[in-house]
């Protein structure tokens, strides 16, 4: 069985505004069966609410999977954070719905209070705990948003919220730190998911994480999973089981596609700096076999 592949896209520059030129590109619309997309956190200054709608502008399914995340409520709690660029989001998954994408939301813990709502159906779109997606080649997929597999939210709701705060801090280093190297021509850069990669612990929690994940799939019989919540895009195997993480749009702006055949791919769709050239397909890394 073949391996899914990374793809890697630079869609609009630095405020997100695309060049006319680009709208005029014949085949700029990417046609996939499903997309699966999480941790938007809408009403924070980390979401890349620009990004975002620069790819769903130019990619189509007939599945999107929203994955958890979706609006932080955590967040709003605290402060009132909502321009415009993130109610044009919530539209733009309306119109989606409306023009027949089936969209189905399964919240996380920063929009835990949508679980009050779970089996209806708001302007179409779908509310649901958890889901069991067949692939086109026949795969079972068992999505989910995550948090019930950390043990920081479950056992220690207040370290998760002191977590969440720190987090922010790091976010916003990061925007200073990438509004320095935009104006130097450099490309985006993540501290978070940098400090994410490299530090001891956090590595540990992202590797318990992703196996207590695939751990419960396995046991409840299925070939793989689809989580958000941790921020880290990633496909590989796991005992045996396929474990995919749609990763994030406030460090990574990335996706997970399934193809017509069933195979998935994580799509990494970063702005450019700016007066850079509209870039389609900047890197392709070769297909992974599994064992």
């Amino acid at each position: 069985m073949r391996f899914p592949y990374t793809r890697l896209f630079a869609p609009a520059d630095a405020t997100g505004a695309l060049a006319q030129e680009d709208a005029e590109v014949p085949g700029a619309v990417h046609r996939y069966r499903t997309l699966w997309i999480s941790d938007l956190h809408l009403g924070t200054p980390g979401c890349q609410a620009q990004a975002l709608l620069d790819f769903l502008k130019h990619n189509e399914c007939e599945t999107l999977f929203l994955v958890g995340d979706i609006i932080d409520g955590w967040q709003l709690r605290r402060q009132w954070y909502w321009p415009q660029s993130h109610n044009d989001v919530i539209q733009k998954l309306l119109r989606k719905a409306r023009k027949g994408t089936r969209v189905i939301f399964i919240p996380g813990n920063h929009d835990e209070f949508a679980r009050k709502y779970l089996g209806n159906n708001f302007g179409g779109i779908e509310v649901a705990e958890e889901w069991i997606h067949l692939t086109a080649d026949g795969r079972r997929l068992w999505i989910m948003h995550g948090d019930l597999f950390d043990g920081v939210i479950q056992c220690a709701r207040w370290l998760a919220y002191v977590g969440d705060s720190l987090y922010e801090i790091t976010l916003r280093l990061n925007r200073h730190l990438n509004s320095a190297r935009a104006r130097l021509g450099l490309p985006y850069w993540s501290l978070s998911g940098f400090l994410k990669l490299k530090v001891k612990r956090a590595v540990s929690y992202v590797s318990d994480f992703e196996s207590a994940v695939a751990r419960e799939a396995k046991r409840r019989g299925v070939q793989g999973v689809v989580c958000g919540h941790i921020h880290h895009a990633e496909i590989r195997k796991i005992d045996g089981i396929l474990y995919a993480n749609d990763g994030d749009w406030v460090e990574s702006a990335t996706a997970l596609a399934e193809h017509a055949d069933g195979t998935l791919e994580i799509l990494y769709w970063r702005q450019a700096p700016p007066l850079a050239p509209r870039v389609t397909h900047a890197v392709t890394l070769p297909e992974l076999e599994t064992a």
